[in-house]
């Protein structure tokens, strides 16, 4: 099986019209021609490289990582005199992609990668993570080498970044004990040893994914008598260097190939990356964009994952003389869960774009100035991937947990057993709103694109876009959604009540994201039809949800605060 052939959706964005303009960008101009011999001739050479090596990375899912899925899930992990060994399936499913080129997929050819933009490579994230999205993991942290591109000097990248695509596997350390989402709290001592020429490193990192990676990011304190994010740099740190053991792996819910440990730096050597005291306030908050673009792809495959299992069971299932798709309360569920997943999938891609869009000019730079032109697009395409980002991983997460949750109802009793995939999907799931930023930790980053208008003016001007005859009702539904948001947003922010404001954030976020989504939809709905139904089924469901959560907005006027009283005393209570 294939997973990549057999799923038109992912196809159908490589074929997006901005496609063209972001591999031009990427390529620029096609420098490369004729330096490295996988070098594109021109954009259509480029599509047509990234179409056949999703069409490599699909095949090596469907027939290896997916069927390595429950042996994985159910051997995990070793921990073995301190060090980490993979469940045999995970190393399998490491070589399979290692083998194939398939790790470094968007660094630069001069250190072994494909230079793909950042489209196919989170197409490459999706597929990985319906196969399994524990190890989607493991697959997703060369994102580090994305940061040591970006930021780590020259010598640095030359010595590190070749080894990505050799299949040298990465960690972001970040979280203590005591410093879990508050990362300002970070303690990890970083100190200067002037007579080895190296910064040493102490201390211990808990919930480290891949703890025991070959090439490490590690966000530490280099400033002595500092206790915020102004006291802390990011290091580079090689495995082969030693000082680091690992102490434990945590049994876990679900995600069970992903090795996810507990590790003591005793003196382990390493190397400034950029600029001291920036390692929280710009690589890590970089790192960390990547990351939930990360897990946004993540929180896709997942959804598509569990729509197959309760589509396929559905089919199957015989119930009263007839299969169970046919019964009304069935085909609604299956119906939704496809609208969830192609919404998200949809914001995923569009936020894709964002990202490709303002990194490839940032990289255009390095050779020469950018025009005014060219700065104020990329300031523009940076504004909207800050706004989407977020809001890409609040709602591709959460779906994923309701469509997980939704495949189990549909599998009945069944689904409630190990020997059905769901169960494992369902357990996957539950990380998904947590790490790399709670779903509340990004309503607190998603409510400045309500208070700014980022949202509002992006809805605009999808807005403005024509859309064919059979689907201006649709078009209308949204108007009428954008005028009901509009209102909301005034009720909230006349009132000038910062806490009440931080009550209904999430309210607000989620009905900007149902009318992007709404649109989205809507607009892949006017190049391709089969995206006509989910735009259906979700801008009306779209319309119910934020009606709900306008009148909820609108019951809490100035003379209706009884209900907001009696929550707001919760925090009282022992």
């Amino acid at each position: 099986m294939n997973f990549y052939k057999d799923n038109k959706d992912i196809a159908f964005q490589l074929q997006h019209p901005l496609m063209r303009k972001i591999v031009e960008l990427k390529e620029k101009g096609f420098a490369d021609k004729g330096k490295y011999p996988h070098a594109f001739l021109d954009t259509d050479d480029a599509l047509d490289s990234y179409d056949k090596v999703l069409d490599i990375l699909g095949e090596i899912c469907g027939d290896i990582l997916a069927p390595n899925a429950e042996e994985v899930d159910h051997d995990g992990p070793q921990v073995i005199d301190g060090r980490i060994k993979y469940a045999p399936g995970t190393q399998r499913n490491h070589d399979a992609l290692t083998q194939a080129g398939l790790y470094g997929m968007s660094l630069p050819r001069e250190y072994g990668g494909l230079n793909f933009s950042m489209v196919p490579y989170v197409m490459a994230a999706e597929i990985v993570s319906r196969a399994d999205a524990g190890f989607a993991n493991i697959w997703g942290l060369q994102d580090c080498a994305e940061t040591i591109h970006e930021f780590a000097s020259k010598e640095i990248k030359e010595e590190f970044l070749p080894r990505i695509n050799k299949g040298d596997t990465c960690s972001m350390d970040l979280t203590e004990p005591d410093a879990g989402s508050d990362l300002q709290a970070v303690m990890l001592k970083a100190t200067w040893d002037e007579a080895k020429g190296v910064w040493l490193l102490n201390g211990v990192k808990r919930f480290i994914t891949n703890g025991d990676a070959e090439i490490k990011l590690v966000l530490a304190r280099s400033e002595e008598g500092t206790a915020d994010g102004r006291g802390l740099s990011y290091f580079v740190y090689d495995k082969a260097w030693g000082g680091v053991r690992v102490r434990r792996i945590e049994n876990k819910l679900g995600i069970k190939g992903s090795p996810t440990a507990e590790l003591v730096f005793t003196n382990a050597p390493a190397k400034l990356v950029g600029d001291r005291k920036m390692g929280l306030i710009k690589y890590v908050m970089s790192l960390m964009n990547g990351a939930r673009l990360g897990v946004g792809a993540q929180s896709v495959g997942l959804s598509e994952a569990a729509y197959r299992e309760a589509l396929k069971y559905a089919h199957e299932r015989a119930q009263f003389g007839k299969t169970i798709v046919n019964f009304p309360a069935v085909y609604e569920l299956l119906a939704v869960i496809k609208a969830k997943l192609q919404a998200s999938r949809a914001l995923l891609y569009e936020t894709s774009r964002f990202v490709d869009m303002y990194k490839a000019y940032g990289f255009i730079t390095e050779d020469r100035k950018l025009t005014p032109e060219e700065r104020n697009e990329q300031k523009e395409y940076q504004k909207l991937a800050d706004a989407y980002t977020p809001l890409l991983k609040l709602f591709a997460s959460e779906y994923a947990n309701q469509n997980a949750y939704d495949a189990i109802q549909v599998h009945g009793g069944s689904g409630f057993m190990k020997e059905y995939p769901v169960e494992r999907l369902y357990r996957d799931a539950r990380i998904l709103t947590i790490y790399e930023g709670t779903s509340q930790l990004q309503v607190v980053a998603a409510i400045r694109g309500v208070i700014t208008g980022a949202y509002l003016a992006r809805i605009r001007e999808y807005e403005k876009t024509p859309v064919k005859a059979e689907h201006e009702q649709l078009r209308k539904i949204l108007v009428t959604m954008t005028e009901e948001y509009v209102k909301a947003v005034e009720l909230v922010t006349a009132k000038n009540d910062a806490e009440l404001s931080d009550f209904h954030a999430r309210r607000l976020v989620e009905m900007a994201g149902h009318i992007v989504m709404g649109y989205l939809l809507l607009l892949d709905a006017q190049r391709e039809e089969s995206f006509a139904q989910s735009a259906a089924v979700y801008i009306t469901r779209g319309q119910a949800w934020n009606h709900e959560r306008f009148a909820f907005i609108n019951n809490f006027a100035p003379d209706h605060l009884g209900a907001y009283s009696v929550m707001k005393d919760t925090k009282a209570e022992e």
